[in-house]
């Protein structure tokens, strides 16, 4: 078993920053904000590191290249967290253990919830933990639809949801600990079945339900961890909430 490794996810254009510069490169405090979630992911003591890049992937890949231990996959069409997920295939083809997903504009992560992520996995040998955070300010973002007894049953976004699902306030931070093979599995069943035509790393949690495997959701985050930056306003709210 390999100790944990982790993708973290920064391929993405981000138009609503209104900036040349790749999201995950803007500053906070004077780093760029993914250097806080490899922090995060180093104090959970993974070990391995697969950046997913995309937009303006040499910029991103020359600003974390003094990082000995951060590999690099290149997603060049942006075809959802999935797709994303998808291209490190050859980066982690022989990675028996677990392996987080995170995405690279969440830098209020915390080590100690990204290891009890990682723990919760391995009590449970889970193939999926679900990261979620509890909140009423739950606008726009995914619901945890649990089972009469709390077991998790999938992930509904917003525009997907009934008014009853509308209203729960567990929602998905986009943070996921998976079994690496079990991971790699289910993607190759995931179909871009939405109006984005996108291949969604969510759908994961469902198909190896379907198949039988231990799927958790568990509320390891508050909900200022889950802050993704997609605004100059966001930008300004992190580097308060760090200061």
């Amino acid at each position: 078993m390999n100790p944990p490794a982790a993708v973290i996810l920064a391929a993405g254009k981000s138009t609503r920053m209104n900036s040349e510069l790749p999201k995950v490169l803007h500053p906070i405090l004077g780093r760029p904000m993914i250097e806080y979630v490899l922090d995060a992911a180093r104090s959970a003591n993974c070990q391995k590191f697969v950046v997913v890049v995309g937009h303006k992937a040499e910029e991103v890949k020359a600003a974390l290249s003094h990082h000995s231990d951060v590999e690099f996959a290149l997603q060049a069409d942006q075809k959802g967290t999935g797709h994303a997920v998808m291209m490190c295939a050859d980066q982690l083809s022989d990675h028996d253990g677990p392996v987080l997903v995170l995405a690279g504009d969440t830098p209020l992560l915390k080590g100690s919830s990204l290891a009890r992520l990682l723990a919760i996995q391995k009590e449970n040998q889970a193939s999926c933990v679900v990261g979620t955070a509890i909140t009423e300010a739950n606008e726009g973002l995914g619901r945890i639809v649990r089972n009469d007894v709390g077991s998790f049953l999938r992930i509904v976004e917003q525009k997907d949801a009934s008014p009853e699902e509308a209203a729960i306030e567990e929602i998905n931070t986009g943070c996921f600990a998976f079994d690496c093979q079990q991971l790699f599995n289910a993607l190759e069943q995931v179909k871009p079945n939405n109006n984005q035509s996108e291949y969604y790393l969510t759908d994961c949690a469902e198909i190896l339900l379907k198949q039988g495997q231990p799927v958790l959701a568990d509320a390891v985050f508050d909900i200022q961890e889950a802050i993704g930056v997609n605004t100059q306003e966001q930008l300004a709210e992190v580097a308060d909430l760090m200061k």
